[in-house]
């Protein structure tokens, strides 16, 4: 069902719990036991999922398709925005519903209880205790708090789009802060059994201070090769109007990035109330995302996004994964169509990074080929996989475990020893002009190395987080 037509969020929410009943249950995430708490268990869900969902890219893996059981007539039709919007309000139903299953959450009107947490969403709080005062007394919610909730998030998708041309590359970040507030405020409303009106304002104020944030940290890069137009000013600052941000929050934001026009940003000022690792590494990723826009990056945005890394002390070799993990998100979701942000040209990651990454493996290259030579099966079998010759699972893992031993014996390596740093190896076989394997190997194609994992997060700013 099209957005503005009145019911399209009864119908997409009805089909999604129609779908989640059908579907098997969300896993116990690793690590932890079926013993461990509901909210435990939701927690470690919610990180993997909202980086795994691809909603830390600004777009869900699955993109505009729907799931099993859609409606032909809420799938695929209208604008590339629409599409993936619903995409999007279809994948926060989801993760909604199955931490509702992992708290352990008693059976009950899923929709309504749905329709609250979009409400919360949209900063509706009295709307919210609304919806809640009817799934109390048993009761569907009446048309009009459905059509608040449906016409609130109609003006946010149309200000998500911003202007491709001239303003931030906002969509991605201003996305996962709504995801990651929408899935802590399910955590607690399902682990809690209702709605915390306080704690539900703070995590509201989380988002826009995070939102504010980012803000500030793309408005630096936008204007560190030269002063931005008056096209590129007037639809940045009409980004900031359409973030929905509180009237003082709003105004404080709209000066400083008045500021950032005509002098360069202090980032040390603007990063100092960034704290967890979390936090430091959801800016500095959405800094790359938006660096790799065109495909290249100016010497002046690699300096700002190599001091940004400094202000946020995160080391080199992680910002390095870190410019590779989004590479290789976007190399298997080829299909995927993010109409507001990243080309095709991000996985190419630009010139300059090729260029660093291949001058490290070229001067570390004969010390690891004597490591490899040392350690003689692994030799073996990197000869055996050159040559497209099967490898059993044993000897996968075993390969997998010394290629990890290997790159630690070499400092400049150590990054393919980091969690998920063996799918770096797929993503350098993309981009690197040459070949990763001795010339004694390449009398056939080399195949792709064995896949890995990564994950992300939120913060503690000066309004703290909850739950």
């Amino acid at each position: 069902m099209h957005l503005g037509k009145a019911g399209w969020l009864s119908s997409l929410l009805e089909e999604a719990v129609a779908a989640h009943t059908r579907a098997q249950g969300p896993v116990v995430p690793a690590g932890l036991s079926e013993s461990s708490s509901g909210r435990a268990r939701a927690r470690a869900y919610l990180r993997r999922m909202l980086r795994a969902s691809g909603l830390l890219y600004g777009t869900p893996a699955e993109g505009g398709a729907p799931e099993e059981g859609t409606s032909s007539e809420s799938a695929g039709t209208g604008a590339p925005e629409e599409v993936l919007f619903r995409a999007v309000v279809r994948t926060f139903a989801r993760m909604a519903l199955d931490i509702a299953s992992l708290t352990g959450s008693p059976a009950g009107p899923r929709r309504e209880q749905l329709l609250l947490l979009f409400a919360v969403l949209t900063g509706q709080l009295d709307e919210a205790e609304a919806i809640e005062e009817k799934v109390r007394l048993g009761h569907e919610a009446p048309r009009r708090l459905w059509g608040k909730v449906e016409d609130a998030l109609e003006r946010r998708a149309i200000s998500m789009s911003g202007d491709p041309a001239y303003g931030l590359v906002l969509h991605n970040g201003a996305l996962y802060a709504d995801a990651h507030m929408f899935g802590r405020q399910a955590l607690d409303y399902f682990a809690r059994g209702g709605l915390n009106r306080e704690v539900a304002r703070r995590r509201i104020d989380f988002a826009a201070w995070q939102k504010v944030l980012l803000v500030e940290v793309l408005t630096g890069l936008a204007c560190v090769d030269r002063q931005p137009t008056f096209s590129a000013r007037r639809a940045i600052l009409r980004q900031v109007e359409d973030l929905g941000l509180p009237d003082e929050l709003e105004g404080a934001l709209r000066t400083a990035v008045r500021q950032s026009f005509e002098r360069r940003l202090s980032l040390s000022t603007t990063v100092k109330g960034v704290r967890s690792v979390d936090l430091r590494r959801f800016i500095l990723e959405q800094t790359l995302l938006a660096s790799l826009v065109d495909g290249r990056r100016s010497r002046g945005e690699r300096a700002f996004i190599d001091q940004l890394a400094r202000e946020l002390r995160v080391p080199e070799s992680t910002v390095h994964h870190l410019e590779l993990e989004v590479a290789e998100f976007y190399a298997k979701n080829r299909s995927v169509v993010d109409v507001f942000t990243v080309s095709s040209a991000a996985n190419l990651m630009g010139e300059d990074l090729v260029s660093s990454m291949q001058n490290t493996l070229e001067r570390n290259f004969y010390r690891l080929m004597q490591e490899v030579r040392e350690t003689g099966e692994l030799y073996h079998l990197l000869t055996k996989a050159a040559r497209r010759q099967p490898l059993t699972a044993e000897e996968r893992r075993r390969m997998r475990a010394q290629l990890i031993d290997v790159a630690k014996a070499i400092p400049a390596l150590a990054i393919f020893a980091a969690p998920g740093g063996l799918l770096l190896l797929v993503a350098l076989a993309k981009v690197l002009p040459f070949n990763l394997l001795p010339s004694a190997f390449q009398d056939e194609p080399a195949p792709a190395s064995p896949d890995g994992d990564g994950t992300g997060g939120g913060d503690e700013p000066p309004v703290r987080e909850v739950g």
